[in-house]
Parts: structure tokens; sequence; C-alpha cells
């Protein structure tokens, strides 16, 4: 393929494919916390190949590409730590488990 925005989108679409599969198919949480990731990678990868491509979009696309970065790395942070905290009481990281909290 050549050097071209198409190419890219077209990648960024494969990995967001592959992460909304991980997520809808996985029962285990930490699995479906990685398909989010690999789905946030996904819109970067697209937000700053717009930004390559499209002289004006540029400097927008860089700054909103390292909001996502941020966004990612705080949804990690707070996902994993109630996935430990409920694996700590539940002794499972199967997110079928997760429906005993409500009672």
């Amino acid at each position: 393929m050549s050097n071209s925005l198409d190419a890219y989108l077209i990648l960024a679409g494969l990995l967001f494919s592959i992460g909304t599969f991980g997520f809808l198919a996985r029962r285990n949480a930490i699995s479906m916390l990685m398909s989010i990731e690999l789905m946030l990678n996904a819109v970067n990868l697209a937000i700053v190949a717009f930004g390559a491509f499209i002289p004006a979009l540029q400097t927008k696309g860089a700054v909103i590409a390292l909001i996502v970065i941020a966004v990612a790395a705080a949804e990690a942070t707070v996902g994993l730590a109630i996935v430990i905290a409920i694996f700590r009481n539940r002794k499972t990281p199967l997110v079928d488990e997760y429906d005993a909290m409500r009672r």
C-alpha cells in the first residue's frame, strides 16, 4: 500500500474492530480492559493520521491525541484498581461473577 491516509485509516479500523471483538467476546476483566486500550490506540492512530495529512489539523491532532492518551492512562488506572479490588473479594477476574455486588 502507498503512504496515504487510506492505509492508516484501514489499519485504525482493523485495530478498532479487533478491540471491539475482544471486548465483546471476553469474560476476563483484564482482557476487556486491554481491548478498550486497543480501541483507544486505534482512535489515536486515526487522529494522528488526519493531523499528518491535513495541515490545518496538525497541531490540533497532536493535542487531541495527547488528551486521548491521558484519558486512556486514567481509565487503565481506575479500571485496574476496580478489578483488583473485586478480585480480592471474589477471587475471580470473570465479569460474570461481578453481579453479586448488587446484593
